[in-house]
């Protein structure tokens, strides 16, 4: 392989290790908030439910879009799927934070018994998984066809990143999700960047759809093309430094509900400080 399709893969290698580390973080946090109102001994079980599920959905996600990632109609509600998801989370966040945390709180005071939040877990590790596999294959998608076996419908190359994408991500939630969803609430502008950066990729991906041979909207010399190429990268680095130089250190504390999510992490023992 010659060395500048090896920089092209890795480059993007980092980028979804960034991305994956952020979102990674966001889940590890949700997943803590819906099992924290379990008795102690019952959240550790929910956790480990909610890890082995994020493995086992990750990994299905990944080998059934790799057969399906040749058909445009998939291409398509992927595209709407990451831009919908991105500009739900952003809405949450920014729109109807004082809401939802109402709503969330009448929840928590009713509660709900061990198997129905192991339910809720799986349900959410589910669309956290199609959120990864789906931003990793359109990031993959543009790069270079290699030599290497075709998987499903994926060069072996591309299904190689989003598999190591996929990987670290779980590495992430495993072993540095503490240390990220710290950062996370001191920059929150972070979050927010990562959102805008799965919604630009949702663009992306509509763009490879839009140039699908059965479908032909727009040209493939320019979906795969130099010019694509640059503004989606340009775009993608001005969103990422604008999360982190817009986002100021905020304090140095951590704030409560962030503290109380690390601290169920922390005390099950199964993601690590």
């Amino acid at each position: 392989m010659e060395l500048s399709i090896l920089l092209e893969y890795g480059w993007v290698l980092l980028i979804l290790i960034a991305l994956e580390g952020i979102l990674a973080a966001d889940n590890a946090l949700v997943i803590a908030t819906m099992v924290k109102h379990l008795p102690e001994h019952q959240r550790k079980k929910a956790l480990f439910y909610g890890l082995a599920g994020a493995f086992v959905f990750r990994f299905a996600s990944l080998f059934l879009i790799s057969f399906l990632v040749d058909i445009w109609q998939v291409q398509a509600i992927g595209a709407l799927y990451l831009f919908g998801i991105a500009v739900y989370h952003l809405l949450k966040k920014h729109v109807l934070k004082n809401y939802l945390k109402k709503k969330e709180k009448e929840k928590e005071a009713k509660g709900s018994g061990f198997w129905m939040t192991v339910v809720k877990v799986e349900l959410a590790d589910i669309a956290f998984a199609v959120d990864a596999i789906l931003a990793a294959v359109a990031l993959a998608v543009m790069l270079p066809t290699t030599n290497l076996p075709t998987i499903g419908g994926l060069d072996g190359g591309h299904f190689a990143v989003i598999l190591a994408g996929g990987l670290i991500g779980l590495v992430i939630m495993r072993f540095a999700a503490s240390y990220f969803v710290t950062l996370l609430d001191r920059r929150p502008g972070l979050e927010t960047a990562a959102y805008l950066v799965v919604a630009w990729v949702g663009v992306k991906l509509a763009v490879y759809a839009m140039a699908h041979p059965d479908l032909a909207i727009i040209s493939q010399d320019f979906a795969k093309g130099t010019t694509w190429k640059i503004i989606f990268w340009s775009v993608l680095l001005i969103i990422g430094v604008s999360g982190w130089f817009l986002s100021k250190d905020k304090t140095k504390d951590i704030s409560p509900d962030v503290k109380e999510g690390k601290k169920v992490l922390e005390e099950t023992k199964l993601v690590k400080d």
